[in-house]
């Protein structure tokens, strides 16, 4: 019989929006829990992947690979979600756990809901690698900078009014159109006062409208994107004929020029919300929603996918078509993808982050030096990544223990309680889990 908690070897991303070296923390726990992992100083390193995705699937210490482990194994996984997770049945846990570390803008890009991605991977395997939804969850583990879904329409539009830069690209006739839907003026300059946010959802021609506007931007030529982006990021440079509408936007639009020069994704400033996650705060992106991350440190879970649609901030292969046809178009302010963690269990240890999916849920304990706290049993599978501290996990009745310490990837079965100890001064663990009815 398989022990109900053990270690796991995780995998470890290098794409070029990585942070180099040793600043990265996703390198930084690869150095302890991946087997002759070297940081090399001058390498980007982006992602700490764990779970059962074939792309970078997790394995046992000096064992099999966790999905043929789980397959031989299915009370490890618990019958209720291979009952509700057919894919189960052969080892494939529901989500994917991640850790970022962001040093360059990702990409502007949506991910499909379950349809479109069967869709996508039917037409082009080559590009959409599994048929799989993708919602995702971020939770800051530092500073972290994110577009984050359409702004209130009202500020598009006062954007649209005010930046002499996006006129050659999106026609007056779009922006009046647009202007019509929310019963406000279009004419120049704009009176910023009339021009207040909104938290009510769009209605459809509303809708409608900030997609011919986003089409209209997004595919937009590249010579005429390049010479706005250029004249718009002299004039910030400059500190020439700001609106105070702008002013905020000014240092992220020139760094992402830096990042990207001449890129369309630099004009998404004046589209997107711009959110900035505190330590501890979380985001929810469900299916078909825009966004991408900037800067930061974050604990990603998501369902077991790796389908992404680009369409700018990026060097890979952009589907503009896909993206502006797929997107809800709902809009708001950032604070409508904010998730708010509850308290779980009977003490204050421990935090849920509980998404409105089926695929996974996240903890996150914090214990000082000495502490116990227990979690009850899951009716599923979880794993577990220590980002701070050392300490000690054991089950049932002195039946074990497993010593761990920062970097370290648990696995926790089904149908298991577990009590976490602190050794050191300061314990941080993340915990994802996935129960088949919610």
């Amino acid at each position: 019989m398989s022990a109900p908690v053990f270690k796991l070897v995780p995998g470890c991303q290098s794409y070029d929006w990585g942070k180099r070296g040793q600043a990265s923390l996703a390198a930084q726990l690869a150095s302890k829990s991946v087997p002759g992992f070297k940081v090399d100083e001058s390498k980007p390193y982006a992602e700490l992947w764990m779970g059962t995705h074939p792309t970078l699937p997790s394995k046992l210490e000096e064992g099999p690979l966790c999905s043929e482990h789980l397959k031989s194994n299915p009370h490890l996984t618990g019958e209720s979600v291979t009952s509700a997770f057919p894919d189960s049945k052969e080892g494939s846990l529901p989500f994917l756990f991640k850790v970022l570390s962001i040093g360059t803008a990702l990409s502007i890009q949506a991910h499909p809901d379950k349809p479109l991605a069967e869709r996508l991977h039917k037409e082009r395997p080559d590009v959409y690698k599994d048929p799989n939804h993708k919602p995702e969850m971020a939770i800051a583990l530092t500073p972290f900078l994110a577009f984050l879904n359409f702004l209130p329409l009202p500020l598009v539009l006062l954007h649209l009014l005010t930046v002499p830069e996006l006129e050659p690209l999106i026609s007056q006739s779009l922006v009046d159109e647009l202007a019509a839907t929310l019963t406000l003026p279009s004419t120049r300059p704009a009176d910023p006062f009339l021009f207040q946010p909104t938290a009510s959802s769009p209605n459809h021609a509303q809708k409608e409208a900030l997609k011919k506007v986003f089409g209209a931007l997004m595919s937009a030529p590249a010579d005429k994107v390049q010479k706005s982006i250029s004249e718009l990021v002299q004039r910030y440079k400059s500190k020439r004929d700001i609106a105070e509408s702008e002013q905020g936007l000014v240092d992220l639009a020139i760094m992402l020029d830096e990042q990207y020069p001449g890129d369309v994704g630099v004009l998404c400033v004046f589209l997107l919300n711009v959110v900035e996650l505190k330590k501890g705060e979380a985001a929810f992106l469900g299916a078909d929603m825009p966004h991408a991350y900037i800067s930061g440190d974050i604990i990603e879970c998501m369902a077991t996918s790796d389908n992404v649609v680009r369409a700018g901030l990026t060097p890979k292969l952009r589907d503009v078509d896909t993206l502006v046809s797929m997107l809800t178009y709902e809009a708001g302010p950032g604070s409508k993808q904010l998730l708010q963690p509850t308290k779980f269990g009977t003490d204050d240890s421990t935090l849920l982050y509980d998404p409105p999916i089926d695929e996974f849920s996240v903890l996150k304990l914090n214990l000082d030096g000495g502490e116990v706290t227990s979690h009850r049993a899951f009716a599923g599978p979880s794993l577990c990544i220590v980002t701070e501290g050392n300490g000690s996990v054991g089950w049932g009745e002195g039946d074990g223990e497993v010593a761990f310490e920062k970097g370290d990837v648990l696995f926790v079965a089904a149908d298991k309680a577990v009590e976490w100890r602190a050794a050191g001064d300061k314990l941080e663990l993340f915990r994802a889990f996935v129960e088949a009815a919610k």
